[in-house]
């Protein structure tokens, strides 16, 4: 059996390690809902694409037809979501054991995520994660760069003292995968909970639960 080329397993985090699209989703929906604008939950989930928050949100108030101040939007709905995590958070299925299997097969793994790092490391804690990633948290705003642009996965590349050939790169999200992509690293698109996978990239495969990631590696 030939040895793994796969040195370095680089996470999105939300919607990926923990359970957070819907609650993001609802947290938008809320927001929404005290401007009296019925936005449903299946609407926002259809529409959910990742990206920096600022743009979900100026592209949901321009589907809806609005024009509201993002120095109103985010505030409002960082308050919404940070109570519905704090309420609701789970790790995703499986994530505890991947991660002890990566330990074990002694590969790093870190995570690149558009967030702000605090919220992040918040997230975390919440789902008990925090402890497995100290120094191996990368986020958009420290790098500068938001996904689908792909220097945020590179530079978490560059930290972590690899290869982009010797990555793997998992994200839920279209504009999280054409990150991948874009980076000129093996990409996998994560559908947990999807009742069609879409085909997003011929290179990208999709897979439906965290413990398929051990055959790629």
């Amino acid at each position: 059996m030939c040895m793994s080329h796969i040195k370095c397993v680089i996470f999105d985090c939300e919607g990926t390690l923990i359970d957070s699209e819907r609650l993001c989703c609802q947290a938008i929906v809320n927001v929404f809902e005290q401007f009296d604008v019925a936005l449903t939950m299946q609407e926002c989930l259809q529409h959910f694409q990742g990206g920096k928050l600022a743009d979900i949100l100026n592209t949901t108030q321009q589907r809806l037809g609005l024009s509201i101040s993002l120095d109103i939007l985010e505030p409002m709905y960082r308050e919404n979501v940070s109570y519905l995590f704090q309420k609701y958070l789970l790790p995703m299925p499986g994530a505890f054991e991947l991660l002890d299997y990566l330990k074990a097969q002694k590969i790093e793994y870190c995570i690149a995520s558009n967030g702000p790092k605090d919220k992040i490391e918040k997230a975390l804690s919440l789902t008990g994660l925090l402890t497995n990633f100290d120094g191996r948290i990368f986020s958009g705003f420290e790098a500068n760069s938001w996904k689908p642009d792909p220097d945020l996965i590179l530079y978490s590349i560059m930290n972590m003292g690899f290869l982009p050939s010797e990555c793997l790169y998992i994200d839920d999200t279209p504009m999280g995968v054409e990150a991948g992509v874009n980076a000129g690293v093996k990409t996998l698109h994560y559908c947990y909970d999807m009742q069609e996978i879409p085909n997003l990239f011929e290179q990208v495969t999709p897979i439906k639960h965290l413990d398929d990631i051990a055959q790629f590696l």
